[in-house]
């Protein structure tokens, strides 16, 4: 494992070097690799040149850990606003969406006193109903491990009225294989991620080779099963693997897909884009900071340019 990475998630959580990088001009410059704006204006242009090249696209309106009803219920008004827009730039791809949103719960509420979780699935409920009059698929993020039992309870009961709802699991957690079963059933969408949170090794593994370990004990489960798989790595292994699982278990390219985020791998991302269903992860809006610190945090690349960039501007 990048042996910087807990002192990179340390700092996503530390407001001292938040200031620092926010308030950094040249910084702006090393986001918008990572993302997509931080309105809608911004975003749709670079929605459109992705989807023109025959990549599918997954929106995440960046916020999380909202204390606060008013920024639950604005969250909530934005995505219903992404969800329009999103739906002009829908097309015929058989029966995958073109495009998605990505929700994390706490943006929506899932830690407000003393009814969070209610709140946030009840929002939800909202953004899913919107979703099918538009055509636009919904799955819900993971975020820490805290969160897990309320945010896949919140999947469940959704599922009862809205069966393809995504959810996202995390191999690093030692729970996963488990929820991959549990989870995994027909018209089900699961993202199989290796994990951005800073985790104690109680609940995560902790090495490089155990975590791609896990990864590939749940992605034989997701492939074996009755959902939709979705390959959410930038692991040329893991990406083998999953080629090899697919040609296994004689998965059509309408019955997976690969995922990456805006911004890493673009070559890559193109040459899977013309053989198989290739989705890519869009973040847009102004709370950019914790998610870059965890893009930096799990691949030492990432780290690499950044620091060339502050280093060239400087």
């Amino acid at each position: 494992m990048n042996p910087l990475r807990p002192v990179i998630l340390a700092a996503s959580a530390s407001p001292r070097m938040k200031r620092v990088l926010t308030g950094t001009p040249i910084t702006a410059e090393i986001v918008r690799r990572f993302v997509a704006g931080e309105g809608r204006d911004e975003l749709i242009p670079v929605v459109r040149e992705l989807l023109a090249s025959r990549r599918l696209i997954s929106v995440d309106f960046l916020g999380e850990n909202t204390t606060d009803r008013a920024q639950a219920d604005a969250t909530v008004a934005e995505y219903l606003s992404l969800i329009n827009d999103l739906a002009a730039l829908n097309g015929a791809t058989g029966t995958t969406a073109r495009t998605e949103v990505s929700v994390k719960l706490s943006a929506l509420g899932q830690a407000l006193a003393p009814d969070g979780p209610a709140i946030a699935t009840e929002n939800l409920r909202i953004l899913c109903a919107e979703a099918v009059r538009a055509g636009v698929w919904v799955t819900v993020d993971a975020e820490d491990h805290t969160t897990t039992d309320a945010t896949l309870g919140t999947v469940c009961e959704l599922r009862a009225e809205f069966p393809w709802l995504g959810a996202v699991l995390q191999a690093y957690l030692h729970r996963t294989e488990a929820d991959c079963r549990e989870l995994s059933g027909a018209d089900s969408r699961i993202r199989l991620c290796k994990g951005a949170y800073r985790e104690p090794h109680t609940v995560a593994y902790q090495r490089s080779a155990e975590v791609t370990d896990s990864y590939l004990r749940c992605l034989e489960i997701l492939m074996g099963g009755d959902g939709y798989p979705m390959v959410a790595t930038h692991d040329p292994v893991l990406i083998l693997a999953a080629e090899q699982l697919v040609a296994e278990t004689g998965r059509g390219p309408d019955y997976f897909e690969h995922q990456m985020l805006y911004g890493i791998r673009d070559v890559e991302q193109l040459r899977l884009a013309a053989s198989n269903t290739m989705r890519v992860y869009v973040p847009y809006g102004g709370q950019w900071y914790g998610y870059l610190t965890r893009r930096l945090a799990e691949r030492p690349a990432n780290l690499t340019f950044f620091l060339r960039a502050l280093v060239s501007k400087s």
